[in-house]
């Protein structure tokens, strides 16, 4: 049998020209699918409708009108469109918001006053993608493709940062798979062989200038990478090798091939690209914290030089009760930079 699902982006695009638009002729505004949900970008499936789901769409006013609005288009929806009820989870699927405001719950900031380092680097890359992402309808007012813009991806001191930070969380940790497997705690180093692959995934997304979604859809934003079929190969051989030298030799494979994709984006110098030997151990290892290094020595911002090696709040934050908070990002943010 035929499916007769539908991807949220066309129910909602076919939504706001079908239904949205007519209600609210003559009144300024802008709309997009945008903010949370699978079908933003581009990952549901017939499984994505099977609660909660509907057509959808984000309708920008002046915050003055922002009620009047609200209450035209509720009484105008019908109860169903493209065979999904238009209201479901609670709510309507038609908000109505003010820019500014909106953009400030999700990230915590409005990007059309201009974005600081804390602004940045406590926002993270989950509602990044979520505002950068799936499609704007319609901007009559003109404020939503330049936020978008400015958001779309960090200023090159602050992605150097950023890397150096992700490179960092290799450093940490990239001796210990083989260090549990020769205690003979096969378990751990398989967890931290997962673990490890994570951040390489990460790393690479970030690398192709992606900001990497959270765990349920990181792999599926991994694959969509261009040229990253032998990274992911090298991946999925480490985490299903039965043996710590076995995941070792594919992890450092895998080191290889995101450390030559380091060099090739030039952000920085080109440190050597094999795995070696540690020093007195039996271990073989990239040298994760020659990159991070390389990366810190070019950035020539002085308040990005400035900060203590930690990253962004995903990289150091790894709750989603902060997350999805952006109070609670930018507060542990400030305390750990010191911003």
């Amino acid at each position: 049998m035929m499916s007769s699902f539908v991807p949220g982006l066309q129910l909602s695009r076919d939504f706001y020209t079908e239904v949205v638009r007519p209600l609210v002729a003559g009144v300024p505004h802008s709309a997009a699918l945008i903010g949370a949900g699978s079908e933003v970008l581009a990952f549901d499936t017939e499984r994505s409708a099977d609660r909660g789901w509907g057509p959808r769409v984000v309708l920008f006013t002046a915050g003055g009108r922002v009620q009047e609005v609200r209450e035209a288009v509720g009484s105008g929806l019908p109860e169903v469109f493209g065979g999904y009820p238009t209201v479901f989870g609670g709510g309507s699927g038609v908000v109505v918001a003010d820019a500014g405001e909106w953009f400030a719950e999700r990230l915590g900031f409005d990007p059309g006053r201009g974005t600081t380092v804390l602004d940045w680097l406590s926002a993270p890359w989950q509602r990044l993608a979520e505002v950068t992402g799936g499609e704007v309808f319609h901007d009559g007012l003109g404020v939503l493709e330049p936020a978008r813009a400015a958001l779309r991806w960090y200023p090159a001191d602050l992605w150097r940062y950023v890397l150096a930070g992700q490179w960092r969380r290799l450093a940490r940790e990239e001796t210990f798979p083989g260090r549990c497997g020769e205690a003979g705690d096969d378990l751990g180093s398989a967890v931290l062989t997962a673990g490890l692959a994570r951040e390489v995934m990460r790393l690479a997304l970030l690398m192709r200038r992606r900001y990497p979604p959270y765990a349920k859809w990181l792999g599926s934003g991994f694959a969509r990478l261009s040229g990253a079929s032998e990274l992911g190969e090298a991946l999925s051989r480490a985490v299903a090798a039965p043996r710590w030298r076995e995941r070792e030799r594919h992890l450092g494979r895998a080191y290889e091939r995101v450390a030559a994709l380091h060099n090739r984006v030039g952000l920085a110098g080109a440190p050597e690209t094999s795995v070696r030997g540690l020093s007195g151990r039996p271990f073989e290892v990239i040298g994760a914290g020659r990159f991070a290094d390389a990366l810190e020595a070019a950035i020539t911002d002085p308040v990005v030089a400035g900060l203590p090696p930690a990253g962004s709040v995903d990289q150091f934050a790894d709750s989603a009760e902060v997350l999805t908070r952006p109070d609670r990002c930018r507060a542990v943010t400030r305390a750990v930079l010191g911003l």
